[in-house]
This record gives structure tokens, sequence and C-alpha cells, in this order.
């Protein structure tokens, strides 16, 4: 039975979603193409008529990934009542984020994995940065945009690594603390840093 153009572009995006959610989940490795197939409902073989590789669907996964982050980053910040960079912190240093990576942001799940993915994949993961970064620009102080930029890849970084340290360990207690100092101190060392 021949798919419409219609259907066949449902189940590429449905299929896309499920990898940008299982990748976070399980790792790129840890979730295999026929078990992504089967998830949405399709077969193995099928896969090939919606990507030419397994990069492929990495790619267009992890742009997804980056894109659901944006957007709930985007209205995060649109809806803050105070200090946007506040509450962005305290939205991605949290015990719902630490506890659900197949939703949250793809560097905190996949930071190591994804400097050793092919170039289309890196390129992917590029605008992908890009367009969080700029989110974060736009939070900062800063006279300049080259001052704003600097200090978005520092609130960004330790985020990041928050978040990636909170996961590496089994101490509840710390787990809380390490969230809960960064989700404080990011805001106030971007605002007292001396970068102009």
């Amino acid at each position: 039975m021949r798919v419409s153009k219609d259907t066949m572009a449902e189940h590429r995006e449905q299929i896309i979603a499920a990898a940008a959610s299982r990748f976070r989940e399980h790792g790129f490795d840890g979730i295999s193409v026929a078990d992504l197939m089967k998830e949405v409902g399709l077969t193995h073989g099928g896969f090939y008529g919606h990507f030419s590789s397994k990069e492929e669907l990495v790619a267009l996964a992890s742009l997804r990934a980056m894109n659901e982050t944006a957007a709930k980053w985007k209205k995060i910040i649109d809806e803050a009542s105070g200090d946007p960079l506040e509450a962005l912190a305290k939205f991605y240093l949290s015990q719902r984020h630490l506890d659900n990576p197949q939703t949250g942001c793809i560097f905190a799940a996949l930071g190591g994995d994804l400097g050793r993915q092919p170039s289309s994949v890196r390129d992917a993961v590029t605008q992908g940065e890009q367009q969080l970064l700029d989110l974060l620009a736009g939070v900062v102080p800063g006279k300049t945009k080259a001052a704003r930029k600097k200090k978005a890849i520092v609130a960004f970084s330790n985020l990041i690594g928050g978040m990636i340290l909170a996961r590496s360990i089994s101490n509840a207690k710390l787990r809380e603390e390490i969230l809960d100092t960064l989700a404080a101190a990011i805001p106030v060392s971007v605002q007292a840093s001396t970068t102009a």
C-alpha cells in the first residue's frame, strides 16, 4: 500500500521527535533504529525511506531537542516576573530537569557524546547552541553585544556544568545543594562580572 506524502512527513516528524527524546534519555548508542521505529509504530525497514543514515537522524534530533529547549527558555524569559536569568536558572537547575533528561537540555544529557559526533551533527548542534546563547545574551547585562555574549557563555557553561554534576552523583542532598547553589549564584555572578 502506497503511503501519502503527508503521512510520510508525519511519520518522519514522529521519528525525529521520538529520537530527540530517547537520545537524551539513553544516549546516541543507547537506543537502536529498530527500537525507535517500533516506538512510533513503524517497521525498521521503513527507516531508510525517511533518512539516509542514523547520522542524519542524530543531527535532526539534536536540532529538534535544542529547538524545544529554546522554546521553553523563551517562554520562561518572556513570562518572568523578575530577573529573567534568575527565572531561567531556577527552571534549568531544577529537580524536574534533573529527573527528566529526555525532555531537557541536550548538552546536559549528551555533552560529552556531542563532541565525538561527525561534523554534520556538530553543525546542527552549533546552530542550536547559537540560538540558546542568543537567548541568554538577551537577558544578561553588558554594554556591548560582545560583552553580553561572553556573559551568556559563562552562564550557559555554569547551567550545563551544574546539571551534569548533579546528575553524576548519588547523594540526593548534595545534588539539591549543587542545583540550589548554582541557581542562586549564576545571576549574581553574571551581574557582578567585570566583562564590560
